[in-house]
């Protein structure tokens, strides 16, 4: 049976497709019509749980509430399977997986009962093998813990609780991973040994911690703290030649201090690239303040000459012209007042925009605060002292412009959280170049990282740039996306207040504004 028919470009309904191309023959429609069973599952599949000590699933209800509390966590497939294991000789030759090939699994009684049917085992009257299946959970390994309980659960028989599944040769391990390792269940560490070993010889220490922390974080070596102890030396040899640098020593030896500062910046690496401290991935934890993330944020934003950054000051703030002086007293005024606000900087190139916005950081830097500096490409940042790329700073989605509601990939406790709680003022050249979306996303971060529904938090912000110049790259957009762009939010832009180089600001801006949608639509000779 064929069918052809007719529908507009880019309608595919695949269901109603397969309806009226399916071919059901006279075997099948009887079948459905006596209601006999079309589809059978063959052999029985029997899901198994696997949860560290009384790490159980317990639903709670109004009604069932206080007795959960007072009774015993629920029986599972897994604790059931260590009781059978205490009471039946038989189970303790069989794995967890291997159970439900004897035993089915009664879910009323909560117990492991003897299969009546099936193929008689020798040398054990009464028990009888089927063909079905036992599958265990999976567990991610980053639940580093229950992932080695059920890699044991795999290679160890007839455990009968589990403190015994944790016993080797006698000895009970602190943790499951210890136990893994004696019984020789993890990989050898002899591949992660020859890349840290030729690392060593020809690479610096700084790539030397960049590959370990690689290595510790995503790999999972069976034995971090011995690869650490073995090729520690040659991760801080930079700080020692720097330690000696800075006393004028060239006989200091290594110290404590040297390694912890090293551990320090490995777990930096490691936070960045798995979220996981080292004392989640086998390693001593570093002697460190609670607060180091902050500090090496705020160090970055306070490392400034502020004598330097005075000498600055006195010397080029005579030479603004009135134009630049509003705009830098309007600025620094809502900066002494604490009030907040948003401002736009309309400048054409050479009106000494860039000189400007590089006097409001210097003012600001030399009285002690924070003055994020942040550009929409990279070049624009070169530019700024002290100067980084909004998605760099920021950590922008990617994909932002396929989220309706995108916000920056900053935590509440991270430290460019804390750098954007306690800084003066934000300040963000070649505004223009970015997607409307940027704006509205760093909107929601600050407001909940202060606290506050005003307007970005109550932050001061700064946008700077040119709408003559190069607007937002859009990959396969019309004019209107891009028009849509360039105008940003009408929510951010109605707050927004204007200054610029040029005489009669306001209206420049909305002429070069309606010249450029102008433009884009192909009307070019418009006269204004």
């Amino acid at each position: 049976m064929a069918i052809f028919g007719v529908a507009p470009e880019n309608n595919h309904d695949e269901i109603l497709q397969y309806q009226m191309g399916r071919y059901i023959s006279t075997n099948e429609a009887v079948w459905r019509i006596l209601s006999f069973p079309i589809h059978d599952r063959h052999p029985v599949v029997v899901h198994l749980a696997v949860h560290l000590e009384n790490g159980q699933r317990v639903y709670y209800t109004a009604a069932n509430a206080e007795q959960r509390v007072v009774e015993e966590p629920p029986v599972t497939t897994l604790t059931a399977y260590f009781q059978l294991c205490e009471t039946d000789e038989f189970s303790r030759t069989l794995l967890y997986s291997e159970v439900p090939h004897y035993f089915t699994w009664n879910a009323s009684t909560k117990k492991f009962q003897r299969r009546k049917q099936g193929t008689p085992v020798d040398s054990y009257p009464g028990i009888f093998r089927t063909d079905a299946l036992g599958r265990i959970y999976t567990v991610s390994p980053a639940n580093v813990e229950c992932f080695y309980l059920r890699l044991l659960l795999v290679n160890v028989n007839g455990p009968q609780s589990f403190q015994h599944l944790r016993t080797v040769n006698g000895q009970l391990c602190a943790t499951y991973r210890e136990a893994c390792q004696h019984l020789h269940l993890l990989e050898d560490d002899t591949h992660w040994d020859a890349t840290l070993r030729d690392a060593s010889i020809v690479s610096p220490p700084i790539q030397i911690r960049m590959l370990f922390a690689i290595i510790i974080s995503t790999c999972f070596p069976s034995n971090p703290l011995e690869l650490w102890n073995k090729y520690k030396d040659f991760m801080v040899e930079d700080i020692l030649i720097r330690l000696r640098h800075r006393s004028n020593d060239p006989a200091l030896l290594l110290t404590l201090e040297m390694y912890n500062e090293a551990l320090i910046m490995i777990e930096d690496l490691c936070l960045t690239i798995a979220n996981k401290a080292l004392g989640q991935l086998g390693l001593t934890p570093p002697n460190r303040p609670m607060h180091d993330l902050f500090e090496r944020e705020l160090q970055r934003e306070l490392q400034f000459d502020r004598n330097e950054l005075r000498a600055f000051v006195q010397t080029y703030t005579p030479q603004l012209n009135d134009q630049q002086k509003y705009v830098y007293d309007t600025v620094m005024q809502a900066v002494n007042d604490n009030t907040g606000g948003l401002y736009f900087l309309d400048a054409p190139g050479g009106t000494g925009k860039a000189f400007l916005i590089s006097l409001i950081l210097a003012t600001i830097r030399s009285e002690q605060k924070i003055a994020l500096a942040l550009a929409s490409s990279g070049i624009a940042a070169t530019l700024l002292d002290g100067g980084r790329t909004a998605h760099s700073a920021l950590k922008l989605p990617l994909n932002m412009q396929a989220i309706e509601t995108p916000t920056c990939n900053i935590s509440r406790s991270s430290g460019m959280a804390k750098v954007l709680q306690q800084t003066s003022i934000i300040l963000w050249d070649e505004c223009p170049m970015t997607h409307k979306k940027s704006l509205e996303a760093l909107n929601r971060t600050l407001q909940d990282l202060r606290r506050s529904l005003q307007l970005f938090g109550g932050a001061l912000i700064l946008l700077s740039g040119d709408f003559r110049q190069t607007l937002p790259v859009i990959p396969r957009s019309t004019p209107a996306d891009e028009i849509n762009a360039c105008l940003k939010s009408s929510f951010l832009w109605a707050h927004v207040q204007m200054l610029s180089l040029t005489k009669n600001s306001l209206i420049t801006f909305f002429q070069i504004l309606l010249k450029i949608i102008i433009t884009m639509i192909g009307y070019e000779n418009v006269q204004f």
